[in-house]
């Protein structure tokens, strides 16, 4: 697998195609996502990898300082920018109430998600799925990008089952307010 990894390693996705650069994502950068878990830019812990790479699969803790007046909804997405694919993989999409103004560990669970939180389907499934790079394809990072809406998405399409990259292009402008946050792995 090392191998395969080096092979590959020229080959990323890159933030071209990431929900920050979209056009109709795109809005002023005045809130703040934070972690008690990792630091921006800054290596993230086992618990929130994999299970298959010795990790929890745990969703880190997040929290944001309050979105401005108006905002229906918070947007989460998470995305593994240096995934050797075309276009960033995405590791986690969910809809957030914009009273909540942190996610505990765990918070972005398929199963039981946080108070507040809807899961939706990400590129391998529903909830949150954490790193879990080739190994010795370098490092990757895994940039959590937060959206305030002021539109909610909920009842616009049947979301739960829409993939993330049919979904994405179809959140209503104008974005009131985003942040984003970059945790690092490399195995």
């Amino acid at each position: 697998m090392t191998l395969l990894g080096r092979l590959l390693n020229n080959r990323r996705a890159g933030e071209t195609h990431t929900a920050w650069n979209q056009p109709h994502l795109r809005g002023p950068e005045l809130l703040a996502l934070t972690s008690q878990d990792f630091d921006d830019g800054a290596t993230m812990p086992l618990q929130n990898c994999a299970k298959h790479i010795g990790g929890a699969d745990l969703s880190p803790h997040l929290a944001w300082t309050p979105p401005p007046p108006g905002t229906a909804q918070l947007l989460l997405v998470v995305e593994d920018i240096d995934v050797p694919l075309a276009k960033p993989a995405v590791h986690c999409l969910a809809l957030i109430d914009p009273a909540t103004g942190h996610l505990e560990p765990g918070a972005l669970s398929a199963r039981h998600p946080g108070p507040g939180v809807r899961v939706l389907r990400s590129t391998v499934g529903r909830g949150y799925h954490g790193p879990a790079p080739i190994k010795g394809h370098g490092p990757h990072r895994y940039v959590f990008q937060l959206f305030a809406l002021r539109t909610s998405l909920d009842g616009a399409t049947p979301l739960d089952r829409v993939r993330p990259r049919a979904l994405l292009p179809t959140v209503p402008a104008p974005v009131l307010d985003r942040a984003r946050l970059t945790g690092v792995f490399e195995r």
